[in-house]
């Protein structure tokens, strides 16, 4: 079922959603010289490469400071990337990465292969047995808590120290407990998550996985 779900619901977005890719290509366009999509290499299903697409929201030049993690306030994010991030629309065109079987509506979050190469411990492994996925346990709180935990100072420590061991995990128990109901809670959970930031709330509690995090998941990894 997750699969034809998939292809269903990824097209009807794509088609419902047109207006807004349209808007944001313009924006990108008149923003920031570069082209409108960002296309990044991930470790996809079983650890398989895939090239990931999403709307760029940083400028071409970035010199000599660039960095692979993106800290609250960065400079690189130019106006209007800021507001595509702040609503992930800059996520959108990931739907066609569902289309062509690369990712699911629901997943563990594709990282980095670099990341995955030198980061995942043995246990972490398992979130890449299934497709990466657009929204997620991990993602959500990646949303609502990641700026708290990464600095401008040393963005890439923080990932790798602070966010990083618990995006794995919360997206663990994700794949132990997948199932279709769970993959439409998580779809409305991080769509009141959009919108609720959209209108200017900040703080929220952690998502209903972390109580499951230290049963399943060694404690070295939290």
């Amino acid at each position: 079922m997750k699969r034809p779900f998939d292809i269903v619901a990824a097209a009807a977005a794509l088609i419902v959603l047109s207006p807004i890719f349209l808007i944001a290509a313009l924006g990108i366009r008149l923003s920031s010289r570069g082209p409108v999509l960002y296309r990044a290499t991930r470790a996809g299903k079983n650890g398989r490469p895939f090239v990931m697409h999403k709307f760029r929201t940083m400028r071409i030049e970035q010199g000599n400071r660039a960095s692979a993690i993106t800290a609250a306030g960065d400079d690189r994010v130019f106006a209007v990337g800021r507001l595509l991030r702040a609503l992930k629309i800059d996520e959108l065109p990931q739907l066609y990465d569902i289309l062509r079987g690369e990712m699911s509506l629901v997943g563990p979050r594709p990282e980095a292969l670099e990341i995955v190469r030198d980061h995942y411990a043995p246990e972490h492994w398992e979130t890449l047995a299934v497709r990466p996925g657009l929204a997620s346990p991990g993602s959500i709180y990646n949303y609502t808590h990641g700026e708290k935990l990464i600095g401008k100072e040393n963005p890439e420590r923080d990932y790798l120290e602070k966010l990083l061991p618990l995006k794995l995990a919360l997206d663990e128990v994700y794949v132990r407990q997948a199932g279709f109901v769970y993959d439409l809670r998580i779809i409305v959970r991080t769509a009141m998550v959009i919108v609720q930031i959209a209108l200017g709330k900040r703080r929220f509690a952690d998502p209903p996985e972390m109580k499951a995090i230290e049963r399943i998941v060694p404690a070295r990894n939290i």
